[in-house]
């Protein structure tokens, strides 16, 4: 849709170097039939304010585009976009139910949620109404865009009874993926393909949740988890992300 517009801004180290494109397509790990031009973030964010001038046509536009002919990119842009137009809540969030449908890629998700800061102004109840759909889904990135939107949104103390409850209720083995799993890590990039059980970038959200919980909360965030009936592998990665986090290395999880 706007590749003509993406492809003179691609750095040339994406382009002429092997090995930092590689590096790149395996951070981003997209799905093998969504196309990646290898535009960086500051470049993404220049082109969507750019476009935002257009005002809700452009976004009309990416709506209009059936969602499996977008490359990477032009999805990143458009959660911009909708992060950028100035708009009522209910028509903002017509915009985003049409957006979390096509979401198929953790730094897809993540990019938009970290950056949709008109979330901390918005209703909260409103939001929490309707990221309900998204944690009930079938669909791996649907659930991690509520997941994730409430780590950036929603942890906040008189917010924790509800988290918890939703996280618990999450039935992992109904939510279907895309990705492959594999053992091992592979020589080159193989697209879509990761390294754990699936729905993968749903057990790692539930678990970069509980772990940015416990840096806020941590009693309340090891009663839960000792509690919970989460899975013995989302566990594990919970207690991994703690460590990891500089915040929580000298925390105990459990």
């Amino acid at each position: 849709m706007i590749e003509h517009l993406i492809e003179p801004l691609v750095c040339e180290r994406f382009l002429h170097d092997a090995r930092y494109r590689e590096g790149h397509l395996r951070i981003v790990n997209a799905l093998p039939q969504r196309k990646v031009m290898g535009l960086h973030a500051p470049e993404m964010k220049q082109l969507a304010k750019q476009l935002s001038c257009e005002g809700a046509a452009v976004i009309n536009s990416f709506e209009a585009m059936p969602g499996e002919l977008l490359c990477y990119e032009e999805c990143v842009i458009w959660g911009y976009l909708i992060n950028l137009q100035k708009c009522s809540l209910d028509e903002r969030l017509a915009m985003l139910k049409c957006y979390v449908s096509v979401l198929d890629n953790w730094a897809v998700c993540d990019s938009y949620c970290a950056h949709a800061k008109w979330m901390a102004r918005a209703d909260k109840e409103r939001l929490w109404t309707f990221l309900q759909a998204w944690f009930d889904s079938q669909r791996e990135f649907e659930v991690r865009f509520a997941l994730v939107t409430t780590m950036c949104y929603f942890l906040h103390e008189d917010w924790l009874e509800r988290i918890f409850h939703r996280i618990n209720k999450l039935n992992f083995g109904a939510i279907k993926s895309e990705y492959t799993s594999i053992k091992g890590k592979p020589e080159k990039a193989q697209q879509g393909c990761v390294q754990g059980a699936e729905p993968y970038y749903v057990r790692m959200a539930v678990a970069w949740l509980l772990a940015t919980a416990l840096a806020k909360f941590p009693d309340e965030t090891r009663a839960f988890v000792r509690s919970s009936n989460l899975p013995e592998d989302v566990l594990k990665l919970y207690v991994r992300k703690a460590r990891e986090s500089f915040r929580t290395r000298q925390v105990d999880a459990l």
